[in-house]
């Protein structure tokens, strides 16, 4: 690989990203902390949106990437990141708005505190509301049955309710999680090849490739925590997240990939022997959760999912 230039790589997976990218690449600084950053977008809408016309005129310091099909999340930031060297490398959405102080200060504490696996910031939708998904535990049965009946969005400040998405917990708070969102993942290369995956071609993956879209974030926050590196959620900074805006709109569609993708998740980290009855049990889970989101979401007007 030669020598290291960069201190921070940033990999950014595009998919009909025309709207926002521009917005995303924009709010990143060309230096930090001293030192140039490096910035990669792979496009896996194979430049036929008008994503690569805005990336070669206004951003054209970054290497744009356009795949020869469509890779899928996982796949396309292990592409990104074995074109990258910077010593902490950040997955970002470009459905993102960053700012300097929110990068400067998660980098900092990934520098100094060599036990942190992965941080985020939290995120901020558009309406200001905050993204729960920035800050996770690995829920139990217990905690998805909070979720899906209504008792965590009833009790948010109990403990013994609001286990999923952790709201008893202070918003501007700093402490140690069990998952963060894939908008933003933010790493020491060392840590991520320390749990990359090896394919069958000898390629590190730092993203498990058997994932095409959804739970390879939370299959790569398992492998971090499993090997020994903190999960850190710091609220004392926060970015924009105008989510949903990167993904398809085809609900029926998003919702079966969203629950079948943590589902397999989950038969990957807790079924170790490959048991009949607990690969039955979440099955069974998954597939019932999947189908109360979607009455629940018919029936308020809406059409949105909440993933895992």
């Amino acid at each position: 690989m030669g020598v290291m230039q960069f201190q921070l790589s940033i990999i950014i997976v595009a998919y009909r990203s025309r709207d926002e990218i521009g917005a995303c690449l924009a709010s990143l600084p060309r230096e930090l902390l001293g030192r140039p950053v490096e910035v990669v977008v792979v496009d896996n809408s194979l430049d036929v949106d008008g994503t690569g016309a805005v990336v070669r005129l206004d951003f054209p310091w970054v290497d744009y990437v356009v795949p020869a099909e469509n890779l899928g999340f996982g796949r396309a930031n292990n592409l990104g990141y074995e074109r990258t060297n910077g010593e902490c490398v950040l997955f970002l959405n470009p459905d993102t708005v960053c700012n300097v102080a929110a990068l400067e200060h998660c980098l900092r504490r990934v520098l100094a505190q060599p036990s942190i696996g992965l941080i985020s910031p939290k995120l901020v939708m558009a309406d200001g509301q905050m993204d729960l998904a920035c800050r996770r535990s690995i829920p139990t049965l217990w905690d998805g049955f909070c979720r899906a009946s209504g008792l965590a969005a009833r009790f948010p400040e109990k403990a013994w309710a609001a286990g999923y998405n952790l709201t008893h917990l202070p918003e501007k708070g700093a402490y140690e999680v069990g998952a963060i969102n894939g908008a933003f993942m933010l790493g020491r290369r060392a840590v991520f090849d320390a749990v990359a995956l090896r394919g069958v071609d000898g390629r590190a993956q730092v993203f498990d490739e058997d994932f095409f879209m959804y739970g390879d974030d939370l299959d790569l926050c398992i492998r971090v925590a499993r090997a020994g590196h903190r999960i850190v959620y710091d609220g004392s900074v926060a970015i924009t997240h105008l989510k949903g805006l990167s993904v398809a709109k085809n609900y029926e569609a998003m919702a079966a990939a969203i629950f079948d993708a943590n589902r397999d998740v989950y038969l990957k980290h807790f079924n170790p022997t490959n048991s009949r009855w607990v690969r039955w049990k979440w099955c069974v889970t998954f597939g019932a959760w999947k189908l109360v989101a979607k009455i629940k979401a018919r029936a308020r007007g809406y059409r949105r999912v909440k993933p895992l």
